[in-house]
């Protein structure tokens, strides 16, 4: 798959891991690990944008507990429409923007937003393009930075730790080392965490 076909399944996408799929899901590990961090580091006066939103779970779960200055990008448009339905009161206090992130995060200043996180978002950015994202994701940070993304194919399914495996055969998951991408990017780990799924949580503050 080349970039544009990533972005196209991503932003057309229906059935499993759709917008749909996780409207009613309600928060989970994920979503209470980045609140506590956010929480212990920051507080809740903390500008957090979340980079591959969907229909708004982790930053409802952000909003129930108090944070107001809230952001999203999202590809999906109908993910954002869904999330206008299922979270009513965050769609009124929050500010979305819908489109591919990498030309989203070049519209903001540096150091735009406190805080930013991904949850399982990343790992499908299309290498042609990883690098320019991801120095556009530290660039936007100003403080603290969250990922929440899957590191090994074997832990996706793989019978071999590749670079890159497929979900039922469908889209790809780019494997990466997170934090070599962020430390390079001037960013210090904080802590890692395996989470009960496949996921390693890393969090990244600037020294």
């Amino acid at each position: 798959m080349d970039p544009h076909d990533v972005r196209e399944d991503w932003a057309e996408r229906e059935g499993e891991f759709s917008p749909t799929y996780y409207a009613h899901k309600g928060p989970n590990e994920a979503s209470e690990s980045i609140r506590e961090l956010l929480n212990h580091y920051l507080g809740t006066d903390a500008r957090v944008l979340e980079i591959g939103c969907s229909s708004g779970r982790h930053l409802a779960h952000l909003h129930d507990g108090g944070f107001r200055n809230l952001h999203g990008i999202e590809i999906n448009a109908d993910a954002i429409e869904m999330l206008r339905e299922e979270y009513p009161n965050l769609a009124a206090d929050a500010t979305f923007h819908v489109g591919d992130a990498g030309a989203l995060l070049r519209e903001f200043e540096d150091g735009a937003f406190d805080a930013v996180y991904t949850v399982e978002t990343l790992q499908h950015i299309h290498p042609d393009e990883a690098d320019a994202v991801f120095d556009e994701v530290a660039q936007v940070t100003d403080d603290l930075l969250i990922t929440v993304e899957n590191e090994s194919a074997r832990g996706a399914g793989a019978e071999d730790d590749v670079e890159v495996s497929y979900v039922n055969d469908e889209f790809p998951l780019y494997h990466r080392d997170w934090k070599s991408i962020f430390t390079d990017r001037g960013f210090a780990q904080l802590l890692q965490e395996s989470s009960k799924r496949r996921d390693m949580l890393r969090a990244f503050r600037r020294p």
